[in-house]
Formats: C-alpha cells, sequence, structure tokens
C-alpha cells in the first residue's frame, strides 16, 4: 500500500449510510440558516437579491476587490491588493461586509467546539466532558474581564482570552500531576480551578465603571457572534485548519485511550505524551473558538454525544461527524439568537444554553458512571 492510500485511509473513515446522513443533513441546515441570516434583518432584502449579491461580478471578476474583503483594507494595501469597496452595490455590501462572514466564524466555531469536545471526552474517558472541563472558559473569561477593566482594549481580547485559556489548562496539568495524570485528577483539577477563577471573575466585575464595558464584557462571556467581521474569519482559520487534520490522524489514539490507561500501555502507547498532547490539540481549538465568539457553552458536550449516539465511537467517523454537526448547531443557534426575539439580539451562547442545558440533564440521567464510557 503507497504512502498516499495509507494517508488517506487514515483522513478518510468507511463511509456509510448514516455518517453521510448526518453530513448531508448538516450542510443543508447550514445553507438554510446561513440564506436567513443573509436575507433577513435591519435590512432585508428577497432571495434573488442575495442571489445577486452572493455571486455579484464585482466581487468574483475583480481578484483585488475579493481580497479587499478577505483580507482586509490593511493587508490588502499592504500587498498592493487593495481596492475600494465603493464598487459594491448595497446590498453585495451588506451581504460580503457582515452577514457573510458571520456565517462563515459560526461554521469554524462549532466545528472547533465539537471537534475538542470529543477529544475531551477521549482523554478523560467521560462522556460529560466538555471543551471547558478542564477550566479554559473560566481562564478565558477571567482574561478577557481583566482585559476589558484595564482598557487595554478591544483588539486585545482574542489574544487575552487564548492566553488565559491556555494558561489555566497548564495550571490544572500542574495540578493534576503526581508522577503522571488520570482522566478522574484532570476533571477534579478543572473542576477547582474553573471554581478559583470563575471567583476570581465575579470579583473583577465589581471594578468596572462603564456600561458599555459591563456590556462587552457580558456579551463575550455569554459567547455571541455579532459585530463579528473577516477580521475573526482569519483569526480562527488558521488554528482550525491544523486542529481538524491532526485530530483525525490521532483518531486512531484516541480510540485506545478509550481502551483504559492499562491497555493503552499494553499496546505501547505512551499514554501521558499522548494525553497531553492531545489534550494540548482541544485547547488550542477551544482557545480558537473562544478568541471570535467567547465562551459558547454546551456545543462540545451536546455535539459528540450525539453524533455518537447515531455513528458510533469510532473516533474516525465521530469526528468527521462532529465537523459538520456542530457547525450546523451553532449557524443554527445564531439566527435564532438574532432573528427569533423580533429584532433583539442575545447572545448565541443563551440558545445553545437553552438546547444544551435540557440535553445535558437527560444525559446526566442516562449516565450510570462518571469515569468512564
Amino acid at each position: 500500500m503507497s504512502r498516499q492510500s495509507r494517508t488517506r485511509d487514515v483522513l478518510v473513515p468507511d463511509l456509510d449510510g448514516k455518517l453521510v446522513g448526518i453530513a448531508v443533513a448538516s450542510t443543508l441546515a447550514v445553507l438554510l440558516a446561513a440564506l436567513v441570516q443573509i436575507r433577513y434583518g435591519a435590512y432585508q432584502m428577497p432571495v434573488e437579491t442575495v442571489w445577486r449579491a452572493l455571486f455579484d461580478r464585482a466581487v468574483w471578476t475583480n481578484p483585488d476587490v475579493l481580497a479587499t474583503i478577505l483580507l482586509g483594507e490593511g493587508h490588502a494595501k499592504f500587498l498592493g491588493v487593495y481596492r475600494d469597496l465603493s464598487v459594491l452595490s448595497d446590498a453585495s455590501a451588506v451581504v460580503w461586509t457582515m452577514r457573510l462572514p458571520r456565517v462563515a466564524v459560526g461554521v469554524f466555531v462549532g466545528a472547533n467546539l465539537a471537534v475538542a469536545g470529543a477529544i475531551f471526552q477521549a482523554i478523560t474517558r467521560n462522556e460529560l466532558a466538555s471543551p471547558y472541563v478542564l477550566g479554559v472558559s473560566s481562564g478565558a473569561g477571567f482574561a478577557v474581564v481583566l482585559t476589558i477593566v484595564f482598557s487595554l482594549g478591544t483588539y486585545l481580547l482574542p489574544l487575552a482570552a487564548a492566553v488565559g485559556g491556555t494558561g489555566a489548562f497548564l495550571l490544572v496539568y500542574a495540578v493534576a500531576w503526581r508522577g503522571g495524570t488520570t482522566p478522574v485528577r484532570l476533571v477534579l483539577a478543572g473542576v477547582v480551578v474553573g471554581t478559583i477563577f470563575n471567583s476570581l471573575q465575579t470579583g473583577v466585575f465589581y471594578f468596572i465603571d462603564s456600561n458599555g464595558a459591563m456590556r462587552t464584557a457580558i456579551s463575550w462571556l455569554a459567547g455571541s457572534l455579532t459585530g463579528v467581521g473577516w477580521t475573526e474569519v482569519r483569526l480562527v482559520v488558521a488554528p482550525t485548519l491544523l486542529v481538524v487534520p491532526a485530530a483525525l490522524v490521532a483518531a486512531r489514539q484516541l480510540d485506545v485511550l478509550l481502551l483504559g490507561e492499562r491497555r493503552a500501555r499494553a499496546l505501547g502507547m505512551r499514554v501521558e505524551t499522548f494525553r497531553f498532547g492531545l489534550s494540548a490539540l482541544a485547547i488550542l481549538a477551544t482557545a480558537a473558538a473562544v478568541a471570535v465568539a467567547g465562551l459558547v457553552g454546551f456545543v462540545g458536550l451536546v455535539v459528540p454525544h450525539a453524533v455518537r449516539t447515531v455513528v458510533g465511537s469510532d473516533y474516525r467517523r465521530l469526528l468527521v461527524g462532529c465537523l459538520f454537526v456542530g457547525p450546523a448547531l451553532v449557524v443554527v443557534a445564531d439566527v435564532v439568537a438574532r432573528l427569533g426575539l423580533g429584532g433583539v439580539q442575545v447572545p448565541v451562547g443563551v440558545v445553545t444554553g437553552l438546547v444544551g442545558g435540557p440535553y445535558f440533564l437527560v444525559l446526566l440521567r442516562r449516565t450510570e458512571s462518571f469515569n468512564e464510557f
């Protein structure tokens, strides 16, 4: 067997009707939600106007216009490909600079959180685990609130979220380390560290003296896609393109971890090395999502478990399913958050929480063990 064939076998799972059905249904959900997201709002457009805007010749026949949209004015000028976007119609400008990037960010956020959740559930052998189980969300939230309190600039919020989440993860790993770690110690350390950071985060709120800053902090902590653009797409796309192939390559190791530490070691796996590396991979995915959308809850819990009930626990199939269902959940939830209350936008994390909370309770009642599958 050639190297190319072996690589293809690793990255592409054996397809069956259930996995294909999930992929098709999720893709249709994303496309339908995207159409609703693009068409409706303060500037409403009929379907034919949306179609003309998406396939506007001023965009597709002029590489400089497309480059300026995707790269931003500053990068486009630096590369010498800048073009004034006044050539776009009002409809095209709204679609390409406001609504389309919001859909794209939702797709990337959903994929990252779903994949991270699946990884965490494997390394902790706990189907109630999520991307935030190791204190990542609390650390990121604390760093974001500090940035807002000290008025360091909203442009630093993504970096603060990534640094805070990574720092919390390293602290959890240090607390759980006793010549090695175990899934139970990682979860318990995550609960402790998360509680500490949540308390600090609540305390820092009392030092915010601006209503605008308070609203920014609350929106970020609740998880929101309001105001995102191509800057956020550029920020999240690189980590996603790193995490997704790496996760698919590591699918076999994730399957082995589910067997337990003793069996994994008997099969020759360096359990601690793989656990740390896979945790870092999931942290990167979570940090990328948090950096552009804030703390969107329950996606990493609900999606892997829902996909698992359909396609089983084989991680190549599970991860592929997550890559479709995660974006569908976030994009659809964002449409409900933006348009479902008659013009009053709420954070998308509120909607995913309303979906994930009841699902979590059902899952909790059905789960007999919190330590392993």
